[in-house]
């Protein structure tokens, strides 16, 4: 997977009197038909010398964090109007995004309650950036085909992209750090995350089933005995008990 990097430069005076960038990034595709997708981005320009007065070079860097800082979130809208791939595929109207997913896998992490040796802020962080890396390469599912080492390393370059475009540092190395966790199943945090990757779908589904009068069986089965956490295998058993209730009360 390739992107393109704009790499021209402009003055302190275009910087700060052009707000509004010009580059763009160029088409991305994916090495598989069901993913081909045109990734457009503004970006901001820095400045190509270094003003000599130190209130300068403040304000100079200032404004390319700030440059930075929009380009990224920018980047990442498309997590807000991509929508989940099974929801999509078992033609659901109106289907959640990849944010809204991620959003309520984070309010699970807010509400939970303390676990002994669980750090909390960091399952929330975890949680609001484990599928970040789709900005970029959308919403792989296993109905695309894509071998999961696969999948991996298209989202692993994704996010370096990601954090390339906020520039670096302190921040793009946690979200890289976060993320890699995650992926790797690393921690406790990550364990209960998983979980809540899993909580969050099977909720959805049983949403989805009473909302459209759907039987979505396959999101229950394909998690059924993979929950790490207590926590994870608690929450899992109150919506199946709920679902298994609603559906005994459709047969009578």
């Amino acid at each position: 997977m390739a992107v393109v990097n704009p790499s021209s430069h402009h003055t302190l005076h275009r910087c700060l009197t052009n707000p509004q960038p010009i580059h763009r990034f160029a088409l991305l595709k994916l090495p598989f038909n069901s993913h081909d997708r045109r990734l457009q981005s503004v970006r901001c320009q820095s400045p190509n010398f270094e003003p000599k007065r130190s209130v300068i070079n403040s304000h100079v860097e200032d404004t390319a964090s700030s440059c930075s800082s929009i380009d990224f979130l920018t980047l990442c809208h498309s997590l807000k109007t991509t929508k989940r791939k099974g929801w999509v595929n078992h033609g659901i109207k109106g289907p959640e995004s990849i944010a809204d997913h991620m959003y309520r896998m984070s309010l699970m992490a807010l509400i939970a309650g303390d676990l002994p040796g669980i750090n909390r802020e960091r399952c929330i962080k975890i949680a609001i950036v484990h599928d970040i890396a789709e900005a970029i390469v959308g919403d792989i599912t296993p109905s695309d085909g894509v071998p999961k080492v696969e999948k991996s390393r298209l989202e692993q370059a994704a996010l370096n992209e990601m954090c390339n475009v906020l520039g670096g540092g302190m921040r793009a190395e946690e979200i890289k750090e976060l993320w890699r966790e995650y992926e790797d199943n690393a921690s406790l945090e990550a364990n209960l995350v998983k979980d809540f990757d899993k909580v969050e779908m099977i909720l959805q589904a049983l949403e989805y089933e009473i909302e459209h009068d759907r039987v979505l069986d396959e999101f229950f089965l394909s998690t059924a005995g993979k929950f790490q956490t207590e926590i994870g295998k608690s929450w899992a058993a109150e919506i199946i008990a709920r679902r298994n209730s609603r559906l005994a009360k459709k047969l009578n």
